[in-house]
Order: structure tokens, then sequence, then C-alpha cells
């Protein structure tokens, strides 16, 4: 059984509207590659380090979906999107089943 992995950005958005598109055109994506959101947002402490106003999390069943759906055609084309209206900070990570 493969280990779970996950999306992990970090978000400083810059065209609010712009990002709301993005914003809503990614969950029908990640759902075709039977991902969900874990964050999505909400209050957060910076404990270490530094930090972005906005913080995602996006579980995937494992590693080679989650990277197949960042590259999908869908992904890349919504991505433009985001790019152009938010600097972010995302990492593609496998998940550990260890206790």
């Amino acid at each position: 059984m493969s280990n779970k992995a996950y999306w992990i950005a970090r978000v400083d958005v810059n065209g609010e509207t712009g990002y709301r598109s993005y914003s809503a055109a990614v969950p029908a994506i990640i759902e075709k590659y039977g991902a969900r959101f874990i964050v999505r947002g909400g209050a957060f402490e910076c404990a270490e380090g530094e930090s972005r106003p906005r913080n995602v999390v996006i579980e995937f069943p494992d590693y080679a979906t989650a990277v197949a759906c960042y590259r999908s055609p869908e992904y890349q084309a919504i991505l433009k999107v985001r790019q152009a209206n938010a600097v972010t900070d995302l990492i593609i990570v496998e998940g550990s089943e260890a206790p």
C-alpha cells in the first residue's frame, strides 16, 4: 500500500479577483485525482521561520497521483492564473505511515 501524499502551499495573494477564479477551479481538478483539502486558509501561528498569509494542504491517495495532478493539463492551465495573482511556495511530499 502506498503512503498518502500532500501538496503543501504557502500563498501570498496579490490579485484577489484573479485568485478567486483559480481557487474556484481547483476543487474539481483535485477531486478528479481523488484528493481533498485538509487545510484551506484559516487561522495559524508561525512558530518558526517565515510564513505567508494563506496556507493550503491537499491530501492525495499517493505520491504519483499528487505529481500527476500537478502536471495535468487541467491544473497547468489554471496554474497560470494563480501565478499571475499570487506568490506561492508549493511542495509535493510523500506522507509517512510511521507511528
